[in-house]
């Protein structure tokens, strides 16, 4: 297979999850509004821990979820994407593996 490349600890750690880009997106929005996160889960239809998780960047939701959230917030699935692409611009991404 040939070697492994390994990372330091300090550039792998600064890389930010696309997940926890999108999740900061979300909290900043529902911050702003100044909304709790049990109504805006509501509204959405999942349960407040789940939105927790996604706000917190633990958990990556479905498409369904997304859009969800995002129409809960008044929000379209575009202008989130846009704002975590921005987010992300500060520094590197990392989609997932």
């Amino acid at each position: 297979m040939g070697d492994v490349v390994k990372f330091p600890a300090s550039e792998a750690s600064s890389d930010l999850l696309w997940r926890e880009s999108v999740g900061e997106t979300l909290r900043e929005e529902r911050l702003d509004r100044g909304e709790r996160i049990a109504d805006v889960a509501s509204r959405a239809g999942v349960a407040p821990q789940y939105l927790s998780e996604i706000e917190r960047g633990r958990k990556d939701p479905s498409s369904e979820i997304f859009s969800a959230v995002a129409g809960a917030l008044d929000l379209t699935v575009g202008e989130v994407a846009r704002r975590a692409a921005s987010n992300v611009d500060r520094g590197s991404l990392c989609l997932a593996a």
